[in-house]
């Protein structure tokens, strides 16, 4: 039996690999979480440098990207060795602290790594050996990454929201999740309706209510499942965000000026839409009696 026929014919087996894959995933996560904003920093701040005085020479410094250097502690630069490095399992062997100077390691890294893996088990468990499975993983993958930057950085990358886009749009020109008719629209209603009420919120307050990284997200979400799921996942998610910043300001005291990202509800709610979408608009058309 070879191995395609061997996950096909067993489902437990796919499960579990990819929950080892997703956790694996998930260290790499980590990586890209906390180094592409400080990449795309540099980057803005040479071109800036560039603009001002074309005639400077560019100081020459070390080469950082999701490749180089090697991670190491934060608090004594200790290299981190690849035993030391092996999803949850390291964390739990040191005991959440460093092998040199024994300073805490963030909870926070175990943390994505589990939440990957679990949700690209539940991809496999869902989907099965199919190509949709390999789809939603990136599509998974994708916006715990979004998530994660837009909490720390209030900034979500054109360098993962539009190629998520365009994916959105490749498979489902096989019709993996929708139409492509579907998909094209969502992706178009998805941007043009933050949009909208960016706009509209600008032109009444004067202010900035949410970031162009929103648009994209939204377009892509719509380009993965179209357009007719838009009105939950901007429902859903409009419903957390209100409930979860009302919550901070009342019982954390959470200064009301201070941004709240989007991008982690439009995630969230992307997600169960992927899963329960029809499911949820079916109910709530019943119950609404739509």
């Amino acid at each position: 039996m070879n191995m395609v026929s061997l996950l096909t014919s067993s489902p437990l087996l796919l499960i579990t690999l990819t929950l080892i894959l997703g956790l694996l995933v998930g260290s790499f996560l980590n990586v890209v979480i906390y180094r592409l904003p400080v990449m795309m920093q540099t980057e803005w701040q040479q071109q800036c440098q560039q603009a001002l005085d074309p005639a400077k020479t560019l100081d020459s410094e070390k080469p950082f990207n999701l490749m180089v250097p090697a991670s190491t502690c934060p608090s004594c630069q200790h290299t981190i060795r690849p035993w030391e490095n092996i999803p949850v399992i390291s964390y739990l062997l040191l005991k959440g602290r460093c092998s040199q100077c024994q300073t805490r390691i963030s909870l926070r890294y175990p943390i994505i790594e589990t939440v990957t893996g679990l949700l690209s088990a539940l991809a496999a468990w869902h989907f099965g050996f199919a190509w949709q499975t390999l789809a939603v993983l990136i599509f998974t993958w994708s916006l715990i990454t979004l998530t994660m930057i837009d909490v720390d950085h209030l900034l979500l990358p054109d360098s993962i929201t539009l190629p998520l886009l365009w994916l959105g749009l490749i498979s489902n020109s096989f019709s993996l999740f929708t139409t492509l008719d579907a998909a094209l629209w969502g992706s178009v209603f998805g941007y043009l309706a933050l949009w909208s009420v960016y706009w509209g919120f600008k032109l009444i307050t004067g202010k900035e209510g949410m970031g162009y990284g929103d648009f994209k997200l939204l377009a892509a979400l719509g380009a993965w499942m179209g357009w007719n799921q838009l009105p939950m996942v901007i429902l859903f998610s409009s419903l957390v965000g209100v409930v979860v910043g009302i919550s901070l300001i009342l019982l954390l005291g959470r200064d009301r000026t201070i941004p709240i990202p989007f991008g982690p509800y439009l995630a969230t709610a992307g997600l169960i839409s992927m899963y329960q979408g029809e499911f949820l608009m079916n109910a709530y058309l019943h119950i609404t009696g739509l």
